[in-house]
């Protein structure tokens, strides 16, 4: 029986936060004394896991799930198609004497061995070299993901091939997580801090529309391609702004009161819901948690999503343009860093100390963004992403940092000023007052792809179906090194006779003047902005194909290599998976629109002309009687038009199918995503035209789909 209303009003959010996780609070009742401090220290410190302990965890974490009625587990992962993986396992087996038995062992629980073939390795591998792992990541909670029959004991896990390469998006995500961690802590130690552990903290926003299932299950498009592959556009859209931060229609409503008791029970803190710009268009947004976390629970959040909307006869839409005309779904990705004593690393302080801290790491971000611009736009490239980045809804394809003018100013006058500041005009700069600054005054400039808002960097370019992993990993990865670098230059100035703050300055001064053009407070929406970008020498990647380039150049394996987070190889399968995903789904859009087209469009046009034929034919038949013959040849102007439309729809078909030809043809898929992005696209655009001029001249009950001004307007 589904849960209602009433039920969630009976509820008490802290009797079922959490109870399908096994955090924290379980295993201090489900574990002996000495094995949670033992995992404690796995999970905290990186130390081997005991088999011993492995065992008497998994036996918790199966007499746990069996109270729960669970009967299958499975290790859970994040392949490089950016989506989960699953192969459920059950608890069941056999005995010597034939006998059922239920068996979860530490071997079961640390490692599975799913077949590898099918996942995308970016041709790291041959068919035959099958084998692949998952590993247990003992920092993320396992959970138990409820169904219609029953839940499933979800273990999440890396995934890796036999010879160890990274088949998956979180072992990367790990990796730079502890490369970042020593990079800042060392950064510390400069301050006479010793902290045992930092941690990258996201907070991912997610966007997502809601449309009516029977309007959904009539589009072929947004069940094939997740978008609408045509559609004109209705004569209202977002521009009387009255959805945003609107009244939330009930069914809505009653949509995300039951998600999030869904993933309160997961243990997801979600935080704020609320309408967004476009016409039923929504966000929810969490609560900070730990980076491997972060990007668990985000999977989570979609798949969740999906789930309830189904339950409720509605369509979750998670692609970042399902609808021409109206704003697309983004996935703003805060970002942070915090140590283990509670400090959050971007909160500027209020002794010159702390201040100067601050600045060190705030220059460090500004060198990471600035010297690889072009791989952070590569980690956030996607067909979908293609719609929105520079389209006036979303920030454009040039990477830049905001931080507003306070920061600006007080980076300004130490890159002018002398070498040596005192530490009272550390504070005269006005850094202790930031906080406040930027609390009662926040120009948060919603133009910018990375803005500095108040104790955290908002990464706004991700797409809404996105995994957040990788634009974290390169973002760490890009730290820690501009981290050590600046660490190396400090150090350089100390022992030429500076003390620490001079030695601080001499080198904030140094990063502040290399960094300057990645910052920028204006319009980043404007074409001034792209001429000024060209002149300061910053790349501007219109689409996927030029952005994933990024992935080849010789820096940007420098990087990735030397900071220990992928190898060649690895970077080159990423390459490879995101080249091919990109001409695989643009395929299935062309391939989806000529269909619609031919078997949709097209007949009720045709329909729709036959009509208009005998209207005319019978208006001639009476001429004689009409006494004005103008009124034929205003109806034979309608002909005309109907006519013109299917005839360039028919010869901007032709030439789709012609192109499509042409690309299936090509060996080389860079050539092919490059082909695709300059010919076919545009031949796409040309089939949509056509097809949406016929839907505004063909009448409701000859048009075969749902239009937008129902998909929009109607739950």
């Amino acid at each position: 029986m589904p849960v209602t209303n009433n039920d969630l009003k009976r509820d008490n959010l802290m009797d079922y936060f959490g109870i399908n996780t096994f955090n924290d609070t379980l295993m201090r009742e489900k574990l002996p004394k000495e094995t949670y401090k033992s995992l404690q220290n796995t999970i905290k410190n990186g130390a081997k896991l005991d088999k011993e302990v492995a065992d008497t965890v998994a036996h918790a974490m199966k007499e746990w799930a069996l109270e729960n009625g669970i009967t299958h587990f499975t290790h859970w992962f994040q392949p490089m198609t950016g989506l989960t993986a699953e192969k459920h396992d059950a608890f069941l087996d056999i005995n010597g004497d034939g006998e059922p038995i239920q068996r979860f062992s530490g071997n079961m629980l640390i490692q599975g061995e799913p077949d590898a073939s099918s996942f995308p390795s970016g041709g790291m591998r041959t068919t035959f070299e099958a084998r692949g792992y998952t590993m247990w990541d003992p920092s993320s909670p396992a959970f138990i993901m409820e169904g219609p029959g029953g839940g499933i004991l979800c273990i999440p896990s890396v995934f890796i091939s036999y010879n160890g390469e990274a088949l998956d998006k979180k072992t990367p995500l790990l990796r730079s997580m502890s490369v970042l961690d020593k990079a800042a802590c060392d950064t510390l130690k400069i301050f006479g801090r010793e902290v045992t552990k930092v941690t990258t903290t996201l907070g991912p926003e997610q966007e997502y529309f809601l449309v009516d299932s029977d309007y959904y299950d009539s589009r072929p498009d947004l069940i094939l391609a997740g978008r609408t592959l045509i559609g004109a556009q209705p004569p209202k859209g977002q521009e009387m702004e009255d959805h945003y931060f609107g009244s939330i229609k009930e069914r809505v409503l009653e949509f995300m009161q039951l998600a999030e008791k869904e993933l309160y029970k997961l243990g997801i803190p979600a935080k704020t819901r609320h309408n967004e710009v476009a016409p039923h268009q929504f966000e929810l947004a969490p609560i900070f948690s730990e980076a491997n976390i972060s990007a668990d629970r985000n999977q989570q959040v979609m798949e969740i999503l999906k789930k309830v909307a189904t339950r409720l006869d509605l369509a979750l839409l998670l692609h970042e343009k399902p609808f021409a005309g109206v704003n697309g779904s983004g996935k703003h990705l805060n970002w942070s860093m915090t140590d283990s004593d509670g400090h959050n690393l971007l909160d500027p302080g209020h002794t010159p100390s702390e201040n100067v801290q601050f600045l060190v790491f705030l220059v460090a971000i500004l060198d990471a963004v600035y010297s690889y611009s072009d791989i952070l736009r590569a980690t956030i490239a996607s067909t979908g992403n293609d719609h929105r980045l520079g389209a006036n809804e979303a920030p454009p394809a040039i990477m830049s940092v905001f931080l507003g003018s306070t920061l600006s100013n007080i980076l300004d006058s130490i890159e002018k000023g002398d070498e040596h500041v005192s530490r009272e005009k550390i504070i005269d700069m006005g850094i202790s007052n930031l906080p406040r600054i930027l609390q009662d005054n926040t120009d948060r400039n919603r133009t910018s792809p990375f803005a500095f808002t108040g104790n955290k960097f908002e990464f706004r370019a991700l797409g809404s179906t996105a995994s957040i992993s990788m634009p974290a990993t390169v973002l760490n990865a890009a730290v820690a090194e501009s981290l050590n670098s600046i660490i190396e230059e400090i150090n350089s100035e100390k022992k030429a006779g500076k003390d620490t703050t001079d030695a601080c300055f001499a080198a904030l001064k140094k990063y502040i003047a290399k960094t300057k053009a990645i910052r920028y407070e204006g319009n980043n929406y404007s074409d001034e902005w792209v001429v000024e970008a060209e002149k300061r020498g910053l790349p501007n990647l219109k689409d996927t194909p030029a952005s994933l380039e990024a992935y080849r150049f010789d820096k940007n394996i420098k990087m990735l290599t030397s900071m220990g987070i992928l190898s060649e190889a690895e970077i080159e399968s990423r390459y490879n998976t995101k080249l091919e995903r990109y001409c695989n789904i643009i395929a299935i859009e062309y391939e989806t629109l000529k269909t619609i087209v031919s078997t949709m469009v097209t007949p009720s046009a045709l329909a729709y002309q036959n009509n208009v034929i005998s209207a005319v034919k019978g208006l001639n038949e009476v001429s004689s009687l009409l006494g004005d013959a103008s009124v034929i040849d205003e109806q034979a102007k309608l002909l005309t038009e109907v006519a013109g439309q299917v005839a360039g729809l028919s010869k901007t078909s032709a030439l789709l199918n012609e192109l499509t030809e042409k690309a299936e043809a090509l060996d080389s898929e860079k050539e092919k995503a490059a082909f695709i992005a300059g010919k076919v696209i545009p031949a796409m655009d040309a089939v949509r035209a056509h097809s949406d001029a016929l839907e505004e001249l063909v009448p409701d009950d000859l048009w075969p789909l749902p239009k937008y001004r129902e998909m929009l307007f109607i739950m």
